[in-house]
């Protein structure tokens, strides 16, 4: 059944199409929609209708304003205007036979800017003479009755302040001559073969005085007004307006304002260069008030970059017009470049916004309050069902004041913002800087008045200043259509209410008797009243009699506003009436009248006159909006364009872009949300661009620095989300303690800052384009995290392996970073970025950036040049003398936002940081799993162990056969008879072999390499034990894994011999299959064999190996290819205790020199070599079965016995006695001796310990001889137990743990 059509619009207006995009931009009203007035198709047509003699003064007003209009034009072409000359080319010496060629090409270029040239002199002649032929009609007698209406002394005044621009521009472009001249002389070089050319001659002759003459439009105003007399009349009464207006500031709008104030000094002028008394103005507008306004406004904006001084200008004038009186006073006013500091300070003060910030921000504030009251009121009234008439007009009266109070405003701040860049244009700065401090570049003159004439202050302040006017612009635009009906009936309602009640009054009243009066009155009631057909329509004697409650005629409220011709007529009968009266007000109309009319009706008629002049401006709400909100002034730079001649500048020079990075740049939180509102700036320059100047070219340079600047306020906004969102991040971090210990705590504090509004700007409007800035900053995050990840790894890959505590801390910042941001903005996964830049995104790459970098430190720096501290489990860097040096990339250079965020924070985590830069343990390993991640860390692994097998068969082989070789047939072991001393000396004597073989050094060093290897691994076996154990308690509740009574795992199965795991999805996906809405039951099917599939993979972490255990059964396996040289069988079965060859006897002796002298005098062994010696030459004697005939056969355990036997011995000196009564030098190194073969017992006992309990090997029957010789076969002899009985137990097995299952139903 088809829905009615009313229900289906009622259902469509309960959609909402707005978003949470915040207001944080202007109007930026769309480019193709324009912003130009209304323009009514009558031009005044129906005044005729109204028979008041106003057909001629309507005529000339259209013809006036068809001539302002094209006036502006001819202005465009003017400013717009760029010389030719500049883009000509210029032929070599080579080609000076195509001469002619080139000049008629040029002429040909030329001839069409001149031709412009031409029409502005024509047109200039044909306004001047229309303008004083204007004038003149109101000077002859029979007109001195009425003189002009407002709307003509308002076309007048337009037309002249046209001129007066034309010619102030005309003056000031330099090209336009330069061009000229450039025509004339290729003209006289082609026009040698033309005919009749005298004309065209005269034409470019006159076209040269026209041109090169200063004020020749305003000399030809001059000539053509003072051909009559009594024009003298019209120009005091043009002056007296002007001055009165500008004095009660009843100039609604700021351009109307400026208008005035550029025509004023050229009025004056005129006036004073008359025949007749030129100081005969003096009379009637005294020489003070002209004074007080030209101090006032000392400077009149003209153009976006070009100014006006009435003081310069009257005394420039007086040299061009001729009978010019002089006025001293008025001459005595100061340039802007001839005032004395103390005066140009105080003017400063009155043009700098900065100094009136504080009260337009009040102004502001207020005037939001009383909008927002009034449209809430307005939209209740809306929603309402009825509601009373008195009520319903002070609502919408309400309403009307508070739009009319905001236009007022906004042409109040626009126009200080304009005055402000007039006076800094004025005033260019004299303590200038270079833009680029490297490069001596010479400063223009535009960034004289721009770049180094706005403090950060002022910058400040224009920034808030635009954003007021913006914001208030955008709230004000986004009621247009809802407040339409309600000023069109408020308008109508104050015009009706004049009309029929106070003008009745006056009727029966004040103008009772006066019959002209009178008729004045009933003229403006037949013209304007309203009376809706209603057939109680009073006289205005009727209505005197009636009461006093019963005076007032109540009509309905219609929402019809009055006509233009209609407020074109109120305003010239109310002048007409008032004309006999005081010209304090009255716009200066001549003539006289002995009518009297009392002051308040006066008043009355005064203050209805001025909302009438308010009225047209504010029912053509659209464009007086997008006037008073215009800043696209801010941009232009056409005449400075010209005297530097360069073809644009850079954006560092552009306002509009120095008050956006004056906001980014700020402390203050505040300007952030602001930061759109300069790029509105933009949008006015280019409106203004392409319809009134009227020029592609313009828009062009627009467009491409919109795209410049707006390219780097994406990046400039991300690079200051990042920093921020980063200090925070880091700033979480740090340590409490560290906090609590450190000075001025507050600064490692990261206040927040406002970017939730730019986080939602989805559409930004931008020169008629929506772009959506959340996803731009998004794509630029992007990219910032991946040149942070790799400045990071660059940064790591300049460094040793010790920084990758500090590199992890730094990725965990940049995630959290991103985990912030990620709320705000659409960014790519950290795990995929991080994967990208490790270069460990494909899946046939089991290496990543990080773990080849690790394995290469570890390869290149930690194994050769670290030391390993079995007390501390921790590798520190051996001496300098004794490294080697490893070749690194340079660190790179950065910004401080790509490490801690700022300055303070780098600082603290630096000094945090620096704890685990001088070592490598646990800390260091757990952070490089942790960056690595599992599917890197079995190559990394796999590469450790094919390490540890090259440094066996490769370096390590060579040099025990060697030394095998060099070992001799039979070593004694010494006995106890012979004491410390002689134990010693039989040793050293024996052990020749070792202590004279060149590559001792390298044995050690390969010995400690296979230690610290195999000590990392035990150290990456803890890791994952760490990181598995906290992963297994996190999945064993959804596996059903609980310990058991036997110290095993259990696992607790549901009824359907499932786990909780499994059962959970079993039981999801039934129900889902069994809903009637499932709409893809096939999708569901397969659900529970992908989860059992999961458990499988779960379980496996689960039952994971050891990888220390993995290692030594590698280890193990790669002595198997050298155990027939490292092993040999005994010949007799019995253990060799002389002749031996095995690794036991070759360790012996290499641990008999690493316990004794120094290798090299400026380090001791241990310094230079550790504990990881004892850790791989134990592993290897443990892994080989010989771990019982070494300790039982080991050189220095002879000696440590030999010792120990005498420091018992009590009937006897002690053995610190005896050493001393020896040589001092011999007693030393005895003593080390004995110091270093303790303390290698003791790591050797703990190697053995954690090796037995790690990877026990199979007891091995043996032999007994007894001292009769014969021998007790199948004596085991078990592993040396602990000594430290924190180790592990055999309970840890490279075997993977068998789980019992115990069925429990759930």
């Amino acid at each position: 059944m088809a829905v009615p059509v009313e229900e289906a619009v009622a259902a469509l207006s309960t959609f909402s199409l707005e978003d949470d995009q915040p207001d944080a931009q202007g109007l930026a009203i769309m480019l193709l929609g324009g912003r130009h007035a209304t323009k009514s198709p009558i031009d005044y047509e129906d005044v005729a209708a109204y028979r008041l003699s106003l057909s001629e003064d309507t005529k000339s007003i259209n013809h006036l304003n068809v001539l302002v209009q094209e006036g502006r034009e001819m202005v465009a072409v003017l400013y717009t205007y760029r010389s030719c000359v500049k883009a000509l080319p210029q032929l070599p010496d080579s080609m000076k036979q195509s001469q002619a060629d080139l000049y008629l090409e040029t002429y040909q270029v030329l001839d069409l800017e001149i031709s412009r040239l031409r029409e502005i002199q024509h047109w200039q002649a044909a306004a001047a003479s229309k303008l004083a032929f204007d004038m003149q009609r109101f000077s002859r007698p029979e007109r001195r009755i009425n003189g002009p209406t407002i709307t003509h002394i308002w076309s007048m005044l337009k037309l002249l302040d046209v001129l007066v621009q034309l010619d102030h521009l005309k003056n000031a472009k330099s090209s336009i001559p330069n061009d000229f001249s450039w025509y004339k002389r290729t003209f006289t070089q082609i026009s040698t073969q033309w005919q009749d050319i005298d004309s065209m001659r005269e034409e470019l002759d006159d076209l040269q005085i026209f041109l090169s003459t200063r004020w020749a439009i305003l000399s030809n105003i001059q000539v053509e007004l003072f051909r009559v007399n009594n024009v003298e009349d019209i120009l005091q009464v043009l002056i007296l307006f002007c001055v009165e207006t500008l004095e009660s500031e009843s100039a609604m709008l700021y351009s109307q304002r400026h208008a005035l104030l550029r025509v004023l000094p050229v009025l004056v002028a005129l006036a004073m260069s008359s025949e007749k008394d030129g100081d005969a103005i003096f009379k009637k507008v005294r020489v003070t008030r002209l004074i007080n306004l030209f101090k006032r406004d000392l400077v009149i904006p003209a153009f976006p970059d070009l100014h006006l001084a009435p003081a310069s200008m009257l005394k420039e004038l007086a040299g061009h017009f001729q009978r010019f009186s002089a006025q001293s006073r008025l001459f005595s006013l100061p340039s802007p470049h001839e005032m004395a500091p103390r005066e140009a300070i105080e003017y400063q003060k009155h043009y700098s916004i900065v100094n009136h910030i504080a009260g337009i921000r009040l102004e502001h504030d207020e005037f939001v309050l009383r909008y927002a009251a009034a449209l809430n009121q307005l939209q209740l009234l809306k929603v309402a069902d009825a509601a009373a008439d008195e009520l319903n007009k002070e609502i919408k009266d309400s309403m009307f004041e508070c739009l009319l109070e905001g236009f007022q405003f906004l042409s109040k701040w626009t126009g200080q913002v304009w005055e402000q860049c007039a006076w800094k244009f004025s005033r260019p700065c004299k303590d200038v800087f270079p833009l680029d401090e490297d490069h001596s570049t010479p400063v223009s003159d535009y960034e004289k008045v721009v770049r180094c004439n706005y403090s950060q202050e002022e910058r400040k302040a224009l920034v808030e200043l635009t954003s007021y006017i913006k914001g208030i612009g955008a709230m004000l635009e986004g009621v247009d259509a809802f407040v339409a009906d309600c000023v069109w009936e408020a308008i109508h309602s104050q015009v009706q209410d004049f009309v029929q009640n106070k003008l009745a009054i006056m009727l029966r009243t004040s103008f009772k008797k006066k019959k002209d009066l009178g008729r004045v009155l009933s003229d403006m009631r037949t013209i304007a009243a309203d009376w809706m057909g209603n057939s109680s329509r009073l006289d205005p004697e009727q209505q005197g009699r009636r009461g006093n409650d019963e005076n007032a005629i109540s009509f309905l409220p219609r929402p019809v506003a009055p006509t233009a011709a209609q407020l074109h007529c109120l305003q010239f009968l109310i002048h007409e009436l008032v004309s006999g009266g005081t010209p304090k007000k009255s716009g200066g109309f001549f003539g006289s009248n002995d009518a009297e009319i009392p002051s308040n009706d006066m008043r009355q008629l005064e203050n209805f006159c001025n909302r009438l002049a308010f009225y047209p401006h504010i029912l053509d709400f659209k464009a007086t909006l997008s006037h008073v909100t215009d800043l696209g002034f801010l941009w232009f730079r056409e005449f400075y364009l010209e005297t530097t001649h360069v073809i644009q500048f850079p954006i560092e020079c552009s306002l509009p872009w120095m008050l956006v990075q004056h906001i980014i740049g700020s402390e203050d939180t505040g300007l952030l949300e602001s930061v759109l509102m300069p790029f509105d700036i933009y949008n006015d320059a280019a409106e203004h661009a392409l319809h009134v100047l009227k020029q592609r070219f313009l828009y062009d340079e627009i467009e491409a620095e919109v795209d410049l600047c707006f390219d780097q306020l994406v990046f400039k906004l991300s690079e200051h989300m990042f920093g921020h969102y980063k200090s925070y991040s880091a700033s979480k971090m740090l340590d409490p303690t560290f906090l609590a210990a450190a000075e001025n705590a507050e600064r490692f504090v990261v206040s927040p800052k406002r970017y939730d509004a730019l986080f939602k700007m989805r559409r930004v409007q931008l020169l008629g384009r929506s772009i959506d800035l959340a996803f731009l900053i998004g794509q630029r995050m992007n990219k910032i995290f991946r040149e942070n990840l790799d400045y990071l790894f660059e940064r790591f890959e300049s460094h040793d392996v010790c920084s990758i505590v500090e590199l992890q801390q730094l990725v965990e910042v940049l995630r959290c970073t991103h985990e912030l941001l990620s709320n705000h903005l659409m960014l790519d996964p950290f795990k995929a970025m991080l994967s990208e830049m490790t270069e460990a995104i494909s899946l046939v790459s089991f290496s990543g950036r990080i773990s080849s970098q690790v394995f290469a430190e570890i390869q290149n720096d930690l194994l050769p040049n670290f030391i390993l501290c079995n007390t501390t489990q921790r590798f520190v860097r051996s001496s300098k003398t004794c490294q080697r040096a490893v070749p690194r990339p340079p660190a790179p250079h950065a910004k401080s936002s790509f490490l801690w965020g700022n300055h303070d924070l780098n600082m603290a985590h630096a000094t945090l940081s620096q704890l685990y830069s001088k070592f490598f343990g646990l800390p260091h390993m757990l952070a490089a799993v942790k960056l690595m991640g599992h599917h890197t860390l079995p190559w990394l692994i796999q590469a450790l162990l094919d390490l540890l097998s090259q440094k066996v068969t490769n370096s390590l082989d060579p040099r025990v056969a060697d030394l095998r070789g060099a070992l001799p047939k039979a070593i004694s072991i010494p006995s106890f008879d012979g004491g410390l001393a002689g134990c010693l000396n039989t040793l050293q004597e024996q052990l020749q072999w070792v202590l004279n073989y060149e590559g001792k050094g390298e044995t050690l060093q390969c010995l400690k390499e296979i230690g610290n290897l195999i000590f990392l691994m035990s150290l990456l076996d803890t890791v994952m034990r760490e990181l598995e154990t906290e992963q297994f308690m996190q999945i064993a509740p959804w596996l059903g894994l609980v310990p058991g009574n036997d110290c095993q795992i259990n696992q607790v199965l549901t009824e359907d011999q499932s786990s909780p795991f499994v059962s959970l999805f079993k039981e999801a996906t039934a129900a889902i299959l069994s809903h009637p809405g499932c709409l893809s039951p096939a999708s569901f099917i397969s659900m529970p064999n992908q989860v059992e599939i999961a458990e499988t993979i779960f379980m496996n972490i689960v039952h994971s190996g050891s990888i220390l255990d993995y290692t030594l059964a590698f280890l193990s396996a790669v002595l198997d290819t050298v155990h027939t040289k490292w092993n040999t069988l005994s010949k007799t079965g019995l253990i060799e205790i002389t002749t031996t060859r095995d690794f036991h006897r070759i360790y012996s002796g290499i641990q008999f020199v690493y316990c004794g002298e120094p290798l090299d005098e400026s380090t001791t062994n241990q310094e230079r070599y550790g504990d990881g010696v004892s850790w791989g030459g134990c592993a290897i004697v443990y892994l080989l079965g010989q771990q019982i005939r070494f300790e039982l056969l080991d050189f220095a355990y002879r000696v440590l016995n030999v010792a120990e036997l005498e420091h018992v011995s009590t009937a006897q000196t002690t053995l610190a006695e005896r050493i001393k009564q020896a040589s001092p030098l011999h007693n030393q190194e005895v003593e080390t001796f004995l110091e270093n073969a303790k303390k290698a017992r003791r790591i050797n006992s703990h190697v053995f310990s954690m090796l037995k309990a790690r990877c026990p090997l199979e007891e091995k029957p043996a032999c007994m001889i007894k001292q009769s010789g014969s021998m007790v076969p199948r004596i085991k002899y078990p592993m040396t137990p602990s000594a430290f009985k924190t180790l592990p137990h055999k309970a840890c097995t490279m075997e993977k743990p068998s789980i019992p299952v115990s069925k429990v139903s759930s």
